[in-house]
């Protein structure tokens, strides 16, 4: 069976030179990771803007308001929902976030604000190693 394929925008959202690392709930309808660290983001939807889509996501996941950064990584990664392979590709924003106060939607039950060299400290979903990796890379 061919894979679904979607397009996504993940961020890193930066507040005083840590990155926030939310962890994927058991209760999210869509999760493949439960108990594993990710980054806010999600697919885009058809005929959104990627920058709209990445802005409400964050907002959704994390009540924050941030201003957009560059992109600094793209990767794709292939799990697998509910019985169904996926495909996703995804580009990785660095997001600036005037504040530390976070609001968690149900698909997550924890977060934690990282220093970026610390990434392998934490139990992320596997595609963040190589963004982790990338974005220290620019540093």
């Amino acid at each position: 069976m061919e894979p679904k394929l979607f397009v996504a925008t993940k961020a890193f959202i930066v507040h005083q030179g840590k990155v926030l690392l939310l962890r994927e709930s058991s209760q999210y309808a869509d999760g493949a990771n439960a108990g594993r660290y990710d980054v806010p983001g999600g697919r885009i939807k058809p005929g959104q803007h990627f920058q709209e889509s990445l802005l409400r996501e964050i907002k959704e996941e994390t009540g924050l308001n941030v201003s957009m950064g560059k992109p600094f990584f793209v990767n794709e990664w292939r799990p697998v929902v509910k019985g169904e392979q996926w495909q996703i590709v995804g580009t990785f924003f660095e997001v600036q976030a005037a504040a530390d106060i976070v609001r968690l939607s149900e698909d997550h039950d924890h977060f934690v604000w990282v220093e970026p060299s610390e990434f392998k400290n934490y139990n992320l979903i596997p595609n963040l190693v190589p963004a982790f990796e990338a974005y220290l890379a620019q540093k």
